[in-house]
């Protein structure tokens, strides 16, 4: 399995940061790739991906998920396999640290170079750019999700 982990600082309070964080939904306005997500349950997505002409869908279950501290799934059926976690830290009363850990299984050959060749992690930081991004640009987060797993 591999492992990626990239940070930013976002212009915005730890609450408004963990709360855009939880509005898995509107992924596709700043993730690369990501296509469609679905909430299904409180616990449960379902992803559309298409990276460089894979098409990929799966779901992923929500396995801790505290209000303003940390979010992290595992993915438990489809054509992906991986886990992460996305953790908020509060640097000031208007900044925070967002830490997003990650790790994945490649599959073939393609996602195996592109691995080495260091893509999940460039993708993974140009993610977590458009965040900030978004997020900044706004100035409020486009809703919440304060439950406890």
């Amino acid at each position: 399995m591999s492992q990626v982990e990239e940070s930013i600082e976002v212009n915005v309070p730890v609450r408004a940061a963990y709360n855009q964080w939880t509005q898995f939904e509107e992924f596709p306005r700043f993730m690369g790739g990501v296509e469609r997500v679905e909430q299904r349950t409180d616990t449960l997505t379902h992803w559309k991906t298409k990276i460089d002409g894979v098409e990929r869908e799966f779901d992923a279950k929500i396995t801790e998920q505290i209000p303003d501290e940390r979010v992290a799934w595992t993915s438990i059926d489809g054509e992906a396999k991986q886990a992460g976690v996305v953790t908020f830290h509060r640097l000031d009363g208007n900044t925070t640290k967002v830490m997003l850990q990650l790790g994945y299984t490649p599959e073939g050959v393609t996602e195996t170079v592109g691995d080495k060749l260091g893509f999940v992690k460039r993708q993974v930081s140009g993610d977590l750019k458009r965040f900030k991004e978004f997020i900044e640009s706004r100035g409020t987060e486009t809703g919440a999700w304060r439950g406890a797993v």
